[in-house]
């Protein structure tokens, strides 16, 4: 606190500000320092508000220690100044007996005969003050259960009773009556008792956070996971890193752990890590504790032990230390409580939890599937088995030939046998064979590099690949192989291409795309010299020239898109052609069908690419190579979503998906397949099994190391989750990206980032944590400002930034971001976005401040108007309603807010005369409707005159219905119902 209140209005702003802060210690501090200074005032109140802010904070910030320690000062001054407490201090005081109770409950160290003495002291108070013990008997219950006694006449005493003012709330009582009912085993009774509270229909500061906790695996156990799921999503997103509910975060913990998530509860407990080190209640300890341990020991007995582990700060942890650390340490606190409440309770349901067996083999909870393999630290991956893989030979001199042949043919087994064979001339003792078929050592050594490089360029790693192909090029210069020094050293051509130019556009437009076509071109001539100087070569190392040859001018082609490229591009796909037909060449004659196919689709002739395409699926299916018709008909999709014939598209890349788990993985891009699905999917309609597909998307790219691109494509998935109503899959997707430890340390690209953290801001505003959304955007809006290259996206954060803080009823900070955000706009314009927002902002304005905030939205109705006379100066058409209309219906409901209904009137008519006298019929049927809605309640509400208004309803409901807009008409025709019974 920056300085202590001078006077009590001072001391009760500051106590209204700190009351607005999360739980924890910045704001116990906050309140330790209030108290002591409300110590100076004359005013016991103050005292006394200051003491009840710092019991609050005590026993929301897990700190039971201290709660009754303030809350005995706060008796005594109520015994001593019983005037000061007026009605509702008094009702405070009362209420927090229980806050006590439950405090004294957690400590292990204060006797049980302590614990009665409160509960008596309780009563004892209750009664004298001429209050109903309902409250009295709930606290009652609660210590029976606690300390493991027969609970059925404690239950009846309390759960018979009526409520009163200070019962617990209703959410709060519904969780202990169920649980009472999950203590004697009847999950099923239980769950229907919490039904509210799972509903949502009863919450509090607990609830449903608590309940949900309890309810997870009982739902699990009554067959309802789907539920489960979703529960677990959006309540432990309520009690994450929260010290008062780390037992919740231990049941949360518990459930992954029995739903085959265990990587996700290893996820969870080191988002959490610090509940170790923070939590002062010794019960909240234990429960915690134990839900770490269930996971923990979970994951060990599958073999994961020596994986890292989040636990105690101070030392590094395994999953097997800290789980016997764990374990130590609750078992010591269920030993406290069973000696302090004389019974072995806690021991028993510690050791009943620890011997729960797993309740599904694996439930996805999220978007991101992962397995603790994935938690595994990183080690070389081992080749995926396809179902067409053979073994690889034993024989190492069969096993050089078979990887050549195999290489020669480019057959996908070659990488897995260039890898084993990499592996055995790397070891200490590898004795190459001496054998001429086999050839000499520096011979395999180039043919390794070779594979390398081919690996390297098929990252995109070009300045690698091109390192490593002219390595193996002098490899093979010095074991006598002319034909394959010549290859290697027109791929180093290629290769170098590809590198980007420094300081230049990279766009196809820009200087960038003209420099990359000239190096494309030079390379091409390069590779024709070596082609043409190279001696006499075998017919596959000839077709794999010309190959290169032709890729070349195709990626030329693809970088320009200019029509002058296509001949030549044509031309040297049609020499590759016919060399490999004469030598028959399968791989290749495959190879230069898909060229030209590239080539069509790339200058627009979709249908000639498709045709290409149809006859070498038939020669494939056919002739083979059976590995090439994954990938033909994978591009065959792609080309069908262009021509916006999705059933086509989704039946080509099913199938190619389909035959793609025939081959390795390396062999097919089945990343792509699956993105491509989800897009004809989306075209089709089916959006939940276009998010299937872009998971499995991005867990593909994942694995094949392309780290940025999967997490573009989760992005999508996340967004696509959120534009589906699923916002608690959104943000759980979102919060596992965010927590990875490369973007938590800012080391991905910084928009990357940002576009993550954007989406889960609008999905956390979606899921009414309007506070946390809120935070977020202004954290984003302020980032963003320094986006000199991109003030598009600037305009469009602080946009949204103005309507959040307008929801919160902070309206000077959002005309600040408003102002951010027009002054963006001014350089890349967001007509309608910003509109929306500024009309949006203005509205809020209205509806919260009444005629009081009149002036100010109008002022940015003025705004949003100069955007629409911008957009409408510079042809843009918005993609919504037309920006006039939008704007004359906001300046109506603006105006009736704020209790100016004439204006609000005259507002609506100008919309509707904008919208002309076929609003009614056209495509702005609804907005028509709206204006003639809203029009008709200030006409013959607000205003009194009921005749002129159902005039207008009336004409209308005709029209509409007359033009067959039936759902339009409903409420028009409701609302003049509602008009004539009230006249």
């Amino acid at each position: 606190m920056p300085t202590a209140p001078q006077t009590t209005d001072e001391l009760y702003r500051a106590l209204q500000e700190n009351s607005r802060r999360p739980y924890g210690r910045t704001r116990t501090v906050a309140a330790e320092e209030l108290a002591d200074a409300a110590e100076q005032f004359a005013e016991p109140v103050a005292l006394v508000r200051a003491l009840l802010e710092l019991q609050e904070a005590y026993t929301y910030g897990s700190e039971p220690r201290k709660s009754p320690v303030v809350f005995a000062r706060l008796l005594t001054l109520f015994d001593e100044q019983p005037d000061v407490f007026d009605e509702r201090l008094r009702h405070l005081l009362f209420w927090r007996f229980k806050w006590v109770a439950h405090a004294l409950r957690q400590l292990p160290e204060i006797p049980l005969a302590s614990l009665r003495q409160w509960s008596a002291e309780m009563r004892d108070r209750y009664e004298k003050a001429g209050l109903a013990l309902q409250p009295y008997y709930g606290q009652a219950y609660q210590l029976a259960a606690h300390v493991g006694e027969d609970t059925a006449l404690a239950y009846e005493l309390w759960a018979g009773r009526a409520r009163t003012r200070l019962s617990d709330c209703e959410a709060c009582e519904i969780c202990e009556r169920a649980r009472y009912h999950l203590a004697a085993g009847d999950d099923e009774r239980a769950l229907r008792v919490w039904e509210p509270v799972l509903a949502g229909q009863e919450s509090c500061q607990e609830e449903p956070a608590r309940s949900v906790s309890y309810a997870l695996l009982p739902l699990l156990r009554t067959g309802d996971p789907e539920r489960a799921r979703e529960l677990h999503l959006a309540g432990y997103r309520a009690c994450r890193r929260n010290p008062a509910m780390a037992g919740e975060v231990g049941r949360h913990l518990e459930f992954c752990a029995l739903t085959g998530n265990e990587a996700r509860g290893l996820e969870l407990l080191a988002e959490n890590r610090t509940l170790f080190d923070e939590v002062d209640s010794p019960l909240d300890q234990y429960d915690f504790l134990t839900g770490a341990q269930v996971l923990l020991q979970r994951v060990e007995r599958l073999g994961h032990g020596e994986l890292p582990a989040a636990g105690w700060a101070g030392r590094t942890w395994t999953v097997a230390g800290l789980r016997a650390e764990a374990g130590r340490r609750a078992d010591d606190l269920a030993a406290r409580f069973d000696a302090r409440n004389g019974t072995s309770a806690h021991a028993e349901r510690r050791r009943a939890r620890l011997e729960r067996v797993p309740l599904l083999d694996a439930l996805e909870l999220t978007l991101r599937t992962r397995s603790l393999d994935d938690a595994a630290p990183a080690a070389p991956a081992p080749v995926p088995a396809s179902r067409t893989a053979g073994a690889l030979p034993e024989s190492l001199p069969e096993l050089i030939a078979r990887a050549r042949e195999w290489e020669e043919q480019g057959h996908p087994q070659a990488r897995p046998a260039w890898a084993r064979l990499r592996t055995l001339v790397s070891a200490g003792d590898y004795v190459h064979p001496d054998d001429d078929a086999v050839g000499p050592l520096v011979l395999l050594r180039a043919d390794l590099l070779a594979d390398e490089a081919d690996q390297a360029g098929q990252k995109d790693e070009f300045a690698e690949a091109a390192a490593l192909h002219e390595e193996a090029a002098a490899l093979y210069d010095d074991a006598g192989a002319a034909g394959q020094a010549a290859l290697s050293r027109a791929c180093v051509l290629l290769a170098r291409a590809e590198l980007p130019a420094p300081d230049t556009d990279t766009g196809a437009d820009g200087d960038g795309g003209e420099a990359k076509a000239a190096a494309l071109g030079a390379a091409h001539a390069g590779i024709v010299r070596l082609h043409e100087q190279a001696p006499a070569l075998a017919p596959y190392l000839e077709a794999r020239l010309l190959r290169l040859r032709a890729t070349v001018l195709g990626l030329r082609l693809q970088t320009t898109r200019q029509e002058e490229y296509l001949a030549p591009a044509l031309a040297e796909v049609d020499l590759l052609h016919t060399f490999a037909v004469r030598h028959d060449i399968p791989t290749q004659i495959s190879g230069a069908a898909l060229l030209r196919a590239g080539a069509h689709a790339l200058t627009g002739d979709l249908p000639g690419a498709v045709s290409e395409l149809d006859a070498l699926q038939e020669r494939l299916r056919a002739h083979g190579p059976a590995w090439h018709l994954p990938r033909t008909l994978g591009l065959r999709g792609r080309l069908r979503l262009g021509m916006r014939d999705a059933q086509a598209a989704y039946a080509d890349l099913t199938e190619a998906l389909r035959l793609a788990a025939d081959w390795p993985a390396h062999a097919v891009d089945t990343g792509r397949l699956h993105g491509d699905l989800a897009e004809a999917c989306l075209h089709l309609g089916r959006p939940e099994e276009a998010l299937r597909h872009l998971s499995r998307a991005a867990q593909v790219q994942l694995r094949h190391g392309s780290r940025i691109e999967a997490l573009c494509t989760y992005s999508n998935a996340a967004q696509l989750s959120l534009d589906l109503g699923r916002v608690e899959d959104s943000i759980a997707l979102l919060d596992s990206l965010l927590a990875e430890p490369d973007v938590a340390a800012g080391e991905v690209d910084e928009r990357l980032a940002a576009q993550l953290r954007l989406t889960r801001a609008r999905a956390l505003h979606a899921g009414e944590d309007l506070k946390a959304a809120t935070a977020e955007f202004v954290a984003l809006a302020a980032e963003s400002a320094g986006w000199d290259d991109d003030p598009g996206s600037h305009a469009m954060i602080a946009a949204e930034t103005a309507v959040l803080l307008a929801e919160s009823g902070e309206f000077g900070r959002a005309r600040e971001a408003a102002g951010q955000a027009l002054a963006a706009h001014a350089r890349a314009p967001r007509y309608e976005q910003l509109s929306n927002c500024l009309r949006e902002v203005a509205r809020l304005q209205a509806k919260q401040q009444g005629a009081d905030g009149l002036g100010d939205a109008l002022g940015f109705l003025s705004d949003a108007g100069r955007i629409a006379d911008e957009a409408r100066a510079a042809g843009y058409e918005a993609g919504g309603r037309p920006l006039d209309v939008a704007l004359a219906y906001e300046h109506g409901r603006v105006h009736a807010y704020a209790g100016t209904y004439e204006e609000a009137l005259a507002a609506l008519e100008r919309g509707l005369a904008l919208l002309g006298e076929a609003g009614a019929e056209g495509e702005h049927a609804g907005e028509w409707a709206e204006c003639v809605r809203l029009a008709g309640a200030v006409e013959g509400i607000y205003l009194e005159r009921p005749a002129p208004a159902l005039a207008r309803l009336d004409a209308a409901v005709t029209r509409l219905r007359g033009a067959g807009h039936d759902g339009e008409a409903e409420p028009l025709a409701a609302l003049a119902a509602e008009l004539r019974e009230e006249n």
